[in-house]
Formats: structure tokens, sequence, C-alpha cells
């Protein structure tokens, strides 16, 4: 994987599907050996991560939805954990 810019396009890894999961409340990623279950700031993360929005499209959607500011190195640093657990990849 390349390094992480703002202009980069995250995407849901390779044999990972995310959907909302009403039993457990949550967004969670499924894969073929089980589940993970995200947290609120993770699933609206991952919800954006659609290989069409760059990290700052996100960053901004996000500080929109939540009426805030500053998400960036949060939002980076999920991206970065998630992309080295491969639920995330890029190019």
């Amino acid at each position: 994987m390349t390094a992480l810019t703002a202009a980069t396009l995250p995407r849901v890894g390779e044999g990972f599907r995310l959907q909302w999961e009403p039993a457990q409340n949550a967004h969670v990623l499924l894969y073929p050996e089980g589940m993970v279950k995200l947290n609120q700031s993770g699933g609206e993360i991952m919800k954006r991560c659609d290989g069409q929005r760059s990290i700052a499209a996100i960053v901004s959607e996000l500080e929109t939805a939540f009426s805030t500011r500053g998400l960036d190195k949060d939002v980076l640093a999920f991206i970065e954990m998630a992309g080295k657990q491969r639920w995330l990849a890029w190019d």
C-alpha cells in the first residue's frame, strides 16, 4: 500500500463486507472467519470509504455531519489502523 495523503481513496478491503447489523446496533465488518463490530466512529468512517471519496472528503463530510472541526488526525489514525488490519485498502 502506498502512503496515505489527503487525496487517498480508501475502500473496504478484499474479503470484507461492511453492513449495518440491527442485532448489534452497529456497523460490522463481515469476513469468512468472523465479524468485527465497529464503534460508532469507526462505522461512520468505514461507510464513507467507498473508493470514490478522498480522505479529505471523508473528513469534511464527518465534520459537517457532526458539526465539529479538527477530525483529520483521528480519521487518518483510524484509516491507517484499518489498513494494517486489511479492513481498508487503497492504491
